[in-house]
């Protein structure tokens, strides 16, 4: 057998220079497998990353292999790995923490300094991702799917882990209420993961009334909102907006009440004045969960905070969550909407990714159909089986 086997790979040069290249795949040590990746969803930090060869403050420094919410097929194992074999479907988790450190030893690995994330331009050399047709991982973050699931499912427990991971953080109990800021595909999911918690009601605000109404429509929310478009300029013009959109989502009527002040709200926008409106919308003692990763730096109404009580809490990545996702996803909770709905768009081989992110950064589609999550199949045929 050849020591090496030749891939090809989609590779970032610079902003929206996206390149087939070949590369050659050594045998996986012993501790891993080799995997044909054949679902994966583009998310948004993977659109910064193609738009702009940059994250945030996270400049992209050597060419780059994007992608991370991905599943696919085993195609060969290392000598050491018993827990999976050629043909097994896995969902992939592409974060590799140290498994040293404090952080690690707490069971915490999603903020191991020394991790390395698959298509993340923060460690040097960069994590490549996995909009390539093979990639060696560890097998010990390769979380086999049963039957029931496909891989498309597959690729879709990575933002459900960071729903779910927000929920965690959460605590959320039995009874609670809920908003969520931002009607993207974590934020549906985060309403969605509320309501298999027991959430007694789960009010959704975007924007976009498209995206509100999918998720009232397909059970992700119970309610919706429509954030009125403006663009306050000053600090006190934000502020006044950001309490009045707070008050009009507590009158919001739901099951023949209003719905008030929330135990937690979740923030997935990173805008900065929705985290105003989140931190307006939630009661006395209540939590607002920072997932959004928009804005780095903002000003905040901290006093409307300290003095409720309302806790400000970061949510980054996930951690052991990918068998409890994928349990979820392969059971039978009446509770759980279907998530395949969130993928909207379809596009098969590297060679058509570059036209794969330009619709994920568009609202709708030619057809006039929502574009929520897109998803790019590299191994032809095989995404929805």
């Amino acid at each position: 057998m050849s020591s090496t086997t030749q891939v090809e790979a989609s590779v970032l040069h610079g902003a929206k220079d996206l390149r087939i290249e070949q590369r050659l795949l050594p045998l996986p040590f012993d501790s891993e497998v080799q995997i044909a990746v054949s679902a994966t969803g583009l998310c948004g930090s993977d659109l910064h990353y193609y738009s702009h060869f940059r994250n945030g403050n996270i400049i992209v420094r050597e060419p780059l292999t994007l992608g991370h919410e991905s599943a696919g097929v085993v195609t060969a194992t290392g000598a050491a790995v018993t827990d999976l074999q050629p043909g097994d479907r896995v969902a992939l988790e592409v974060g590799l923490p140290c498994e040293a450190c404090e952080f690690c030893a707490q069971g915490r690995y999603n903020i191991c300094k020394a991790m390395s994330f698959r298509s993340s331009a923060k460690s040097v050399p960069h994590a490549q991702g996995t909009l390539q047709t093979r990639i060696n991982h560890p097998a010990r973050w390769c979380h086999k799917l049963p039957d029931a699931l496909s891989l498309e499912h597959g690729a879709l427990i990575e933002p459900l882990s960071v729903a779910m991971h927000a929920r965690s953080r959460a605590a959320l109990k039995e009874g609670s209420t809920v908003l969520v800021l931002g009607a993207g595909a974590v934020g549906l999911l985060c309403g969605a993961v509320a309501k298999v918690a027991g959430a007694k009601t789960v009010l959704i605000a975007d924007i976009l009334p498209e995206r509100t109404e999918f998720a009232v429509k397909n059970g992700f929310a119970d309610a919706s909102f429509t954030v009125p478009m403006a663009r306050p300029k000053t600090i006190e013009e934000k502020l006044e907006y950001a309490q009045d959109v707070a008050e009009k989502i507590r009158g919001v009527q739901v099951a023949g009440g209003s719905v008030g002040e929330v135990d937690v709200t979740f923030e997935c926008t990173g805008v900065e004045s929705c985290m105003h409106t989140a931190i307006y919308s939630t009661k006395p003692g209540g939590k607002v969960m920072i997932i959004g990763m928009g804005t780095p730096i903002q000003t905040i109404p901290i006093s409307a905070a300290s003095l409720k009580e309302v806790d400000l809490v970061g949510v980054f990545r996930y951690a052991n969550t990918y068998p409890a996702a994928i349990e979820l996803l392969a059971g039978k909770d009446e509770r759980m909407p279907d998530v395949s709905k969130l993928v909207t768009q379809r596009f098969s081989g590297l060679s058509n990714i570059p036209a794969a992110f330009d619709m994920a950064g568009k609202v709708k589609d030619e057809q006039g159909n929502l574009v929520l999550k897109v998803m790019v199949n590299t191994s032809s045929g095989e995404a929805s089986s």
